[in-house]
Parts: structure tokens; sequence; C-alpha cells
């Protein structure tokens, strides 16, 4: 099997399992806080990614400076990325939340044109712009001075992991493997959420069998084999944005899972600025690069 076929093999299972993840959320409700939630997510991935990284026998970190890099990663990939997609998801239904994250490959995008001065063009900026104006339709919908505060913490999370995505492409010109990258992260974000230890197990303690299977399957699959699966993408892959236009099919997953499982009706706004913002971001990826246009 050649390495492009895996690419597209590899980002499509990954965006099928993240796209269960924000109905899953919401079946949780205020059963598990966010931040025990964070913390179940970040403990299992570790837990599961080490057991499959000691089978593929992963390395030590290179260099001792290379540890503050996974330390970041932990936070952009998984503490910081868990706590604001939870907190996003108390109050947005599982079609918003993911369509609001969808602007993440444009922002990795952005990112890589500014770092390894990759070129946007004129399409490209129009594209980022309607975007924006997308997001907006979205938190002015039910009134311009009450904005849902979801929408703010879901735009948090689509920047974390613009930063995360854009942090494993360094990770893998420094020689480093999909699962020695996604592996490492984990320790480290599950390092930091030791602080809501005690939070996560009271939680559990109080919540129903349902939202805590649901907790399982966020660690396990959103958060453990996923990630690997999205690294390991990133890794083999010969353009970051092939990957990350994948992310694109997120909110048709959650929106049909959402509708299935919670019963999740969009609201108009959601219909509008959901579909700005899906256009803005399909143009962009055919249509982004000087290469796009002149059909390299």
């Amino acid at each position: 099997m050649s390495s492009k076929i895996k690419v597209h093999i590899y980002a499509f299972i990954t965006v099928l399992i993240w796209g269960a993840a924000f109905p899953f959320t919401r079946l949780i409700g205020d059963q598990i806080s966010a931040y025990g939630l964070s913390f179940i997510r970040c403990f299992l991935a570790a837990v599961v990614l080490i057991i499959i990284g000691k089978a593929c026998g992963i390395r030590k970190p290179f260099r001792k400076k290379d540890l503050l890099w996974f330390f970041l990663s932990g936070i952009l990939g998984f503490s910081a990325y868990f706590i604001f997609f939870n907190m996003g998801l108390a109050t947005l239904t599982s079609a918003t939340g993911s369509i609001i994250t969808s602007v993440s490959p444009i922002l990795s995008s952005i990112a890589v044109c500014k770092i390894y001065k990759e070129k946007i063009n004129i399409i490209g900026w129009v594209s980022i712009l309607c975007a924006f104006i997308g997001v907006m339709i979205l938190i002015m919908w039910n009134g311009v001075v009450s904005i849902n505060t979801g929408i703010f913490w879901m735009v948090c999370t689509a920047v974390v992991f613009a930063a995360y995505t854009v942090l494993n492409r360094k990770f893998s010109d420094m020689g480093y493997t999909a699962m020695e990258i996604v592996t490492y992260s984990a320790i480290f974000g599950a390092i930091q959420m030791l602080v809501f230890l005690p939070q996560a197990v009271s939680d559990i303690a109080s919540a129903d069998m349902p939202a805590c299977l649901s907790a399982v399957y966020l660690g396990v699959m959103s958060s453990g084999i996923a990630y690997f699966l999205w690294s390991k993408a990133l890794v083999i892959t010969e353009q970051t944005s092939i990957v990350t236009n994948y992310l694109f099919i997120n909110p048709l997953i959650a929106a049909i899972i959402g509708f299935i499982v919670l019963r999740e009706v969009p609201d108009m706004g959601t219909y509008i600025g959901g579909a700005i913002i899906i256009i803005s971001v399909v143009v962009f990826s055919l249509k982004g690069s000087p290469e796009d246009i002149d059909g390299e």
C-alpha cells in the first residue's frame, strides 16, 4: 500500500473517531466536570499510547531541550485543548462546536505560511476572511451583545489544535516518529492535568454508566488511537493540508451522531454561519495557494 493511500486512510479514520467526540462529550453533560473529563482523557490516552509505544519500540527524546517542546505539545494538543473543548461543548450543540473547530486547518496554514514560508494567494486570504465572518455570524446570531461563551472556548480549541498540528511538523523534521510525538505529548499532558485527579475521581463516583463509558471512549479512542493515527498521517504526508482538510468532515459526522444520540437540531445561525465557514475552508483547501491556481 502506498504512503499516499495510507495518509488518506489514517486521516479519514481519525476524523470519524473525532466526529463522535462532540456528541459523546455532550452526552456526559455536567455529570463529569470539564476539568475531570480533561484529566480522564489525558490519563487514558497516555496509558494507551505508552502500551502501543512500548510495543513499537519508541526511542527516548533525543535532547533534553526537546522535553520543553513536548511539554508545550502536551499543553496544545492535550491539556489545554481538552479543557477548552469540554468547556465549549457545555453550551454548544455538537454541530456548532465542530463547525467552529473546522477553521483549524486555515489557522494551521497561516502558521505554516509564517514559519515555513509557504504561500497563500488572494483567494486564500479572502477565504480566511469569509471563514471568520461565518464565526461572527455564529457568535452574534442570538444577539449582538449576548455572546455564547462556548463559542469563545471553541475558537480557543481551534487555535491550540492548529498550533499542535504545526508543532507535529517540527517534531517530524527533528526526526521523531508519529508514535514518539503523540506518546510524549500525551504523557506531558497527563502530568499537567494531575492537579485535577481528585476532581475526576469524585466525578466518576457520581456519574452514571453511559457517562463513564463515554469518558472511556473519549480517552481511549478520541484521545489515544485517533491522535496516533493523526500524527502518523502528518508524519508521512508530503503536504500538511492533505491531512488537515479531513477536519472539514467533522461537522457532518458530529451533526449526524448528535441528531441520532441527542436529538440535537441546529438553529438557523448554525446553518448560515456553518455553510459560510465550510465553503470558505473548502475553497481555501482547493485554491488557497499559488500552486492550486497554476494547476500544479
